[in-house]
This record gives structure tokens, C-alpha cells and sequence, in this order.
């Protein structure tokens, strides 16, 4: 798992700042997770939950919306429309950078939002809340002393979560004005409501309003006696639990790494990534999308294979194929091919006082046939191996043609 700091922009052109929690390998699917009335992006419910899903194979996003932690904006008049607008651009900018998103998670008010975002999000197949109001107003209860001077004075400063915060009549507005129950019963999405029956911020009562609004298929389950903020490790660790085996099925089937919607002007484009350590590229291959990077002990990130890494690779899949293609031909009972691969420098085995520079690369290839086959087959497979077109161009060599690009792409 990788954590990177990213900047994207929402519809009034403010830069949020955010973090995405990458999985190691091709990630199940992507997720954007909503923070709670006054969190952040930073906040115990957002990190926990964002890195162990990303652990279970889930890339998550999570920032901070308008106006809070290190996003631009002014939070006194963001309202909750902002938080749900904010959402929409986290999944749009998702989209623009080869993660679209197929989850989202909203705790708090952040999830409440997020029932709201999900219905304008196409992508979206499922829905998560953890301890979400079914009305957005009831955030008013945490300053509702100071309602009347906001909506006399136009603004106030109110204490939430023992911070300061100014609150604008307009945020009052807006936030009045949500309806949440009504985006549930429209949303046509699975829903996954988490809650806590003894939540003293945001009451038991409302997951059963969302339930009750929202339509099938929806789910509900008890977080016991976690407190609302999620503070407690293993409470944490049980969400990410439910939420990763429920949503599992309603992921689309990502076996194959996400395409990218980059038009491709070579059969293969590798470029920096320029975000996560000094060697990450990303390797599109007929529009899908593939990390390359060098291992941590010389400086990288190790997000993906470096350079050998993915020619060994490319002999033992070349290796796997022709041994298949040949068994079918043949009609022989192959039931399956594992091919073990091994890259390292060694002297050349005709060279006398050999110094560093005179090293030749050696595959060492280990060869497993499955199947009902005679050792007459066995060795015959084992001669077409040296076939393999790849094999081939390993040992008699390659001339590579470079040229400076005129129109980079």
C-alpha cells in the first residue's frame, strides 16, 4: 500500500487537497471517502478506514473538503451542497487520472453527502454511511445556541469539536434545505448503512430513517458500542471488514488493470508519474494502465516492477503461451503451465579475468507441466520453450532505433 499526496479542483476552481491510499498490484476497484462535519482528511475514521481498504485491494481517496484542513475555500459558506459538489469533482478528477470510482463512503455528515453525491455519479455502484444523519440539519443541534445571532447577524463564531469555526446565514440555508431521505429513495444504489446504537452525536434513529427511505438492495449493520468518531482500532478494522466483503460484489471485474482514456501514438507509452517517489511510470499498453518503478533500496517506491522485472516477466508469459498454443495444437491433455523466472548478471562463462562491465544476463527458467502427459510430451514441451519468441530475442539480440519525439504526447 502507497500513500500520495494529491491537488485536484472543485466546480469553483479551489485546489482540495486530498490523499490516496493505493493498494499493491491492480486495485479491485476505487473508492472516495467523505470525512465528517469538521474532520479532515486526517482524521482517525478517514485514515483507517481509507488504508485498510486500500490493505483488502480497494484504492480510496479521502480529502478535505472546502474550507477545511488544507483545502482552499471558505468553510463559513460552503453548506453541505459545497461538500456534495466537492464529491462530484473528487470522482470526476478520479475518472481524468485512470481510477474511476465505484465506491463511495461517507461518515457523518460526510456520509450523508454522500448519498446525495452518489446518485449524480454514474460510475458509482455502491454506497456506504457510518453513523450518517438522514437530515442534514441535524448538524444544527451542535450550535444551536448560536442560530439566532447567525440569523440575525448574518454570522456567528460557534465551538465544534472544541475548535472555533465562523457560520454563515447562508450555510444555515443551505444546510436546512438538504434532503437527505429523499436523494435515499431515489438513489437506486446498494446501500450499506453502519451504526452504532448508542451513537450520542448522531442518534440510532437516523439509520433507520435511510433505511426506511432507501430502497432495495440495502443492508444495515450494528457497529455495537463504537463511539461515533470511530476511535476505537478494532471498530475501525470491523468496518473496513463489512464494508470490503459487501461492496466486493458489486465491483465490476477488474482482472484486467483499468484503461486508460489517453489516446494511444505508440503500441506502448511509459511516462513519470511525477507524484509518487523519483522512479514511478506508468505503462499504458492498448489503453491499460500498469505501474513500473525500482525497489526502496535504491530510492523508489516499489509500486510496481522495475525495468528486469518486467522483461523476466514478459519470457515467462512468452514461454506459458507457445507452450499452450503447441499442446492445443496437438490435442495434448496440457491442463496447466507455471512458469518460476530468475534475472541476475553473471561472468560470461568464456571470459578470462572478467570485470563487471563483461557480465551477460541469465535467465534461469523453471518449467511445471500439469497434466496427463507422457515424458516423451514433457520433453518435447520442454524443446518448444526455446521457441518462445521472446526467448528467441533474448539470445540473439535486438537493435533498439531511438529518436526525439517532435509531438510528445
Amino acid at each position: 500500500m502507497q500513500s500520495e499526496r494529491v491537488e485536484f479542483s472543485n466546480a469553483k476552481s479551489e485546489t482540495l487537497s486530498g490523499v490516496i491510499e493505493t493498494p499493491e498490484g491492480n486495485a479491485r476497484a476505487w473508492a472516495v471517502f467523505a470525512h465528517c462535519f469538521t474532520c479532515s482528511k486526517k482524521s482517525l475514521a478517514a485514515s483507517r478506514v481509507a488504508r485498510g481498504l486500500a490493505e483488502r485491494g480497494i484504492g480510496v481517496l479521502r480529502f478535505d473538503f472546502t474550507g477545511l484542513g488544507e483545502s482552499e475555500g471558505d468553510f463559513s459558506t460552503s453548506g453541505f451542497s459545497s461538500n456534495v459538489g466537492d464529491l462530484v469533482s473528487a470522482t470526476q478528477w478520479m475518472a481524468e487520472t485512470n481510477r474511476p470510482v465505484s465506491l463511495m463512503i461517507g461518515h457523518s455528515l460526510g456520509g450523508a453527502a454522500t448519498v446525495v453525491a452518489a446518485g449524480r455519479v454514474d460510475s458509482v455502484k455502491a454506497v456506504a454511511t457510518i453513523g450518517a444523519p438522514s437530515d442534514a440539519g441535524h448538524v444544527v443541534e451542535q450550535f444551536k445556541d448560536s442560530v439566532p445571532e447567525i440569523e440575525a447577524k448574518g454570522a456567528a463564531q460557534v465551538n465544534l469539536a472544541g475548535r472555533p469555526f465562523t457560520l454563515s446565514r447562508e450555510f444555515l440555508t443551505d444546510i436546512r434545505a438538504a434532503n437527505v431521505k429523499d436523494a435515499a429513495a431515489v438513489l437506486r444504489k446498494p446501500l450499506l448503512i453502519l451504526h452504532a446504537p448508542g451513537d450520542d452525536v448522531v442518534g440510532i434513529d437516523n439509520a433507520t430513517g435511510l433505511f426506511l427511505a432507501a430502497k432495495h438492495p440495502k443492508s444495515f449493520v450494528s457497529l455495537d458500542r463504537a463511539d461515533h468518531l470511530l476511535i476505537g482500532k478494532d471498530d475501525a478494522r470491523f468496518v473496513v471488514d463489512v464494508i470490503s466483503g459487501w461492496a466486493g460484489r458489486y465491483f465490476p471485474d477488474n482482472a484486467t488493470p483499468e484503461r486508460s482514456s489517453d489516446t494511444q501514438t505508440h503500441d506502448i507509452l511509459v511516462r513519470e508519474t511525477l507524484n509518487n517517489g523519483p522512479y514511478q511510470n506508468e505503462v499504458l499498453i492498448d489503453g491499460r494502465r500498469f505501474l513500473a518503478d525500482e525497489p526502496a533500496s535504491v530510492g523508489g517506491a516499489d509500486t510496481g516492477p522495475d525495468p528486469y522485472a518486467w522483461v523476466t516477466a514478459g519470457l515467462g508469459a512468452c514461454t506459458s503461451m507457445t507452450l499452450r498454443m503447441y499442446a492445443n495444437r496437438k490435442g495434448w491433455p496440457l491442463e496447466r503451465v507455471t512458469v518460476g523466472l530468475e534475472h541476475a548478471k553473471k561472468h560470461a562463462d568464456d571470459c578470462v579475468d572478467c570485470s563487471p562491465k563483461d557480465r551477460i544476463d541469465v535467465f534461469t527458467r523453471s518449467i511445471e507441466i500439469e497434466g496427463d502427459l507422457d515424458e516423451a510430451q514433457k520433453r518435447r514441451l520442454l524443446e518448444i520453450a526455446d521457441r518462445c519468441p521472446v526467448h528467441r530475442t533474448l539470445e540473439h539480440g535486438a537493435k533498439v532505433e531511438t529518436y526525439l519525439a517532435t509531438n510528445p504526447a
